[in-house]
């Protein structure tokens, strides 16, 4: 049999620097690359099988698949540039390359469709002029699917929003995306930070102050509620706001109406809130470091941005869309990782999320200039041994759980019910065995290795290097 014939269509296209979908005479989808789905936000198991022109909506004359038909009967490759709409729903302007796909003896088979993203070189200005147009959110995890589920309703109505997530989640993103879609959308969107000022400072910043209030008050200023009338004001790391301030936040939530420093009239402002911490707030309220009327105040919508770690399936799409975005910034040709720095950048646990993810792959793009980005090009600390305490934990071996649970699958004579390992060895030699064992089960396939184990990608790349199996 031809070498061809054996070759996955899937694994070709992955390989085309461009997004790329191949279609059959029917003019349905039949495989489609990653970098489609990270153009498109559709995922190639969502649309297989779907018509081509109903999954991949563009104005490029391709109605009922004409240009399709074109390139089929004429055999020629075509190429023609328009408008594609995503799954947000969002215009991005593309240029179709569409080729005839024929086996050996000249039948046709199919079609290959690419596709280059021009948004970018033609959208300079509009980005400059509405940053909010660029804001973007990639995430086709389970959890990530709920917060994107979430993000319609928050924008249709004027509730307060408390956005909560670990460091480097995107909340400013979310509440950005939240006013952008919202009826204030063509108002204000402001941003403070309040644990970036001392208290001081963060209330004239707030609230604004008059001539004379303090020394170097020189003039009327106005705060960021006045700037934010009939907007939205975005209160990050709102925990870290002082509990005297807390106060006065209040009594505007309430009254719609404050002072500002130094002043005697009050001033009316009708401003939608949104607030977003990394702290337990619940926490902080047992300690009496946050006031508990206001967190209820600011609490009436809420969404919770998982963390990277726990959202696996969304790395690849945000390290080919940061790829992307930097290549195209330093005017370079789509470069990728090699094989080994790949499998370093999907087994980290970025305990910076996606800021942190960000800044990898814009380091990386910047001092590689090959086509394929080596591990050598990575940031070295990647490679740098865990923290002691969980090498500590490592080293103690399971929870009680976990031993209760490896009790459990084994049987008196030290069999596990899946003969995969034999022996009641320590936990360290068991994990070891048991990963092996699963692994030849499933003839190195990772991925099902992992299923089969109940973990996720990311834990049995760390496992395996922990055990030196990689």
């Amino acid at each position: 049999m031809d070498i061809l014939q054996k070759i996955d269509a899937t694994s070709i296209i992955e390989g085309i620097p461009l997004p790329a979908m191949i279609i059959d005479g029917s003019w349905r989808i039949v495989s489609m690359n990653r970098l489609f789905t990270a153009l498109t936000g559709y995922r190639a198991d969502e649309v297989h099988g779907l018509p081509g022109e109903l999954a991949i909506r563009s104005n490029t004359g391709n109605h009922r698949g004409q240009l399709f038909a074109r390139v089929w009967q004429d055999g020629e490759a075509l190429t023609v540039t328009g408008d594609l709409i995503d799954c947000c729903r969002r215009k991005v302007i593309i240029r179709y390359t569409i080729a005839p796909l024929n086996d050996q003896g000249g039948r046709r088979r199919g079609l290959l469709v690419m596709a280059e993203d021009l948004s970018a070189s033609q959208s300079d200005l509009k980005i400059e002029l509405l940053p909010s147009a660029s804001v973007e959110l990639i995430g086709y995890s389970p959890k990530m699917q709920e917060v994107l589920k979430l993000i319609p309703l928050m924008a249709q109505t004027d509730a307060s929003v408390m956005i909560t997530g670990e460091t480097g989640t995107g909340k400013d993103k979310v509440a950005e995306i939240i006013h952008k879609n919202s009826s204030r959308a063509r108002y204000p969107f402001v941003k403070v930070n309040c644990g970036a000022l001392p208290a001081g400072l963060l209330e004239s910043e707030l609230f604004g102050h008059v001539k004379g209030a303090f020394t170097g008050a020189s003039r009327n200023k106005p705060g960021m509620f006045e700037m934010a009338h009939r907007g939205t004001l975005f209160l990050t790391e709102i925990g870290d706001m002082p509990l005297s301030l807390q106060v006065k936040l209040l009594s505007v939530l309430d009254d719609r109406t404050f002072v500002p420093v130094g002043g005697e009239n009050k001033i009316e402002v009708d401003v939608r809130i949104i607030a977003a911490t990394h702290r337990p707030l619940r926490e902080e309220m047992q300690r009496t470091t946050f006031r508990e009327d206001l967190f209820y105040r600011l609490h009436v919508l809420h969404v919770h941005l998982p963390p990277l770690r726990e959202r696996e399936e969304d790395i690849r799409y945000l390290i080919d869309h940061f790829l992307a975005k930097f290549t195209r910034a330093l005017g370079r040709p789509l470069v990728d990782f090699t094989s080994e720095a790949m499998q370093v950048l999907l087994g980290y646990t970025y305990p910076g999320n996606i800021r942190e993810l960000r800044n990898i792959i814009e380091y990386a793009v910047n001092i590689c200039r090959k086509k394929r980005i080596p591990v050598d090009f990575l940031p070295q600390y990647l490679f740098e041994p865990p923290p002691a305490e969980l090498s500590v934990q490592l080293k103690k071996g399971p929870s009680r759980e976990k031993m209760n649970l490896v009790d459990n699958e084994i049987s008196d004579n030290g069999v596990h019910e899946d003969g995969l390992f034999t022996g009641r060895e320590s936990w360290e030699e068991i994990e070891w065995q048991m990963i092996v064992d699963t692994l030849k089960k499933n003839r190195g396939n990772r991925m099902k290795t992992a299923a089969s184990l109940g973990w996720g990608r990311m834990k049995l790349w760390r496992k395996m290097k922990h055990h030196r199996l990689i």
